[in-house]
């Protein structure tokens, strides 16, 4: 089956994504009229985010596709534009928005955050037996299956990705041995849901005052956090000569490089000595993930280089050049978000949409009784639901200087994912019908 793209060249794509990057900044810029209406209700980033997925969804462009070769054999091509986007741009941003972090500024949010990424934790664990227990009485046989056909095989490799990430998720598909054949279902299922709830945190975002007033938060410690940044740029912001940007550049990419290649040495090294790395059922196996030392090593960069006189540089725009690789990063998820295919396979999608929606009444419900601020719910959520590669987006809409509270929660994810996804597989096999 031919199911190419218009576009399949990436540097055409990629000149696209940044067409509709600028297009909504240039329009979200106008104080008055048409346009100030529509951001009042559709948050910038929320279209950033959705512009790629609309053209994803008429197949102008497309994330994966698959050609036939001239000897009839099925090719599967894949873009590499969020590939470059989460292992360059992303590590870059965590590095140049972390630059002016104050750390003990951050420690001071207390322990809300940490309470509110357990919640979402949790609600991913007790959500996916609840969606298969409810399903199984309406539609059986949508959440049954035997042997390595049993679905709910299947949705343990969800939870893996919905604790902690790509790596759980394939560890849960090592050992679990689902369906090959069948686990396409489940990566739809997997990112059809999990950008839904995108789209609302991003849809919620521009109305985070009247959510927090509902919520009766106390915002007090982010404001705080947040006034500090403001008035250290403030203080040291400068016009940006080009030997400002080349050197912010620098340090930036230079901690890329850094970052990869701490990433791939650690990683081997501990493949390589420690048997328990190479199990997928252990924890360890954590720590043999490229992508998981590649962001705490970018992190970590940041939050030494805060202590140097290369904050200062934050005064020359750092942060906001971070937030342009972030943005690019927006736009290459959205673009792997196919409206059309949420009809595809409606009973795995309100089996996910169930769970999902559990998820989301846990940290509700959690944030409502503790007076949470809905930005501790969003980033909660997405540090499980996303991990690095979207905590730090959510977190960043908020603040560009909260940009690391995404990540550090989501490495407590990639620790917790592979024993969460455990406990709910095995439940949901309890609760799956026989």
């Amino acid at each position: 089956m031919n199911n190419a793209p218009f576009i399949t060249d990436d540097t055409i794509v990629f000149g696209l994504l940044m067409l509709l990057l600028a297009f909504v900044f240039y329009t979200s810029g106008k104080q008055e009229g048409f346009w100030k209406k529509f951001y009042v209700v559709f948050p910038s980033l929320l279209m950033c985010y959705l512009l790629p997925s609309i053209f994803s969804s008429l197949n102008i462009i497309s994330p994966e596709w698959t050609e036939i070769g001239e000897g009839g054999e099925i090719i599967t091509k894949k873009s590499s534009i969020y590939f470059v986007a989460s292992r360059y741009l992303l590590p870059a941003a965590l590095v140049l928005m972390t630059l002016s972090i104050d750390l003990k500024a951050m420690f001071k949010l207390g322990p809300k955050a940490l309470i509110m990424f357990f919640t979402g934790t949790i609600g991913v664990i007790i959500g996916g037996p609840i969606a298969v227990l409810v399903m199984s009485i309406f539609s059986p046989e949508t959440v049954g299956g035997a042997d390595f056909d049993a679905v709910w095989r299947g949705l343990a490799t969800i939870a893996g990705s919905w604790i902690g990430g790509g790596a759980n998720q394939a560890a849960m598909f090592e050992v679990f041995k689902y369906n090959p054949d069948k686990y396409g279902a489940m990566v739809l299922v997997d990112i059809v849901v999990a950008n839904i709830w995108m789209a609302f945190l991003l849809f919620g975002i521009g109305r985070k005052e009247k959510i927090d007033n509902w919520l009766k938060a106390d915002t007090s410690s982010i404001e705080e956090l947040k006034d500090k940044m403001t008035t250290y740029a403030a203080n040291v912001t400068r016009n940006p000569s080009l030997t400002d940007l080349m050197v912010i550049l620098g340090i930036a990419f230079t901690a890329v490089g850094l970052a990869h290649w701490g990433s791939n040495s650690i990683s081997d090294l501990l493949k390589a000595n420690f048997e328990i790395v190479n199990d997928p059922t252990s924890f360890a196996s954590t720590f043999g993930d490229r992508f998981f030392w590649m962001v705490t090593f970018a992190t970590a960069l940041g939050i030494i280089f805060s202590y140097t006189k290369l904050k200062q540089y934050e005064g020359a725009g750092a942060s906001k050049i971070g937030s342009v690789f972030i943005y690019i990063l927006v736009a290459s998820i959205g673009m792997k978000m196919d409206l059309g295919s949420v009809a595809s396979n409606p009973g795995l999608l309100v089996v996910g949409l169930i769970w999902m929606a559990i998820h989301v009444l846990l940290l509700v419900i959690v944030a409502k009784l503790i007076k949470a601020p809905f930005f501790f719910l969003a980033v909660g959520s997405k540090a499980n639901i996303g991990g690095a590669a979207s905590a730090p987006i959510i977190a960043s809409a908020f603040h560009p200087s909260l940009a690391s509270v995404g990540v550090l929660l989501a490495v407590f994810g990639y620790v917790a994912g592979t024993y969460g996804a455990l406990l709910a597989a095995f439940l949901m096999e309890i609760a799956a019908p026989v």
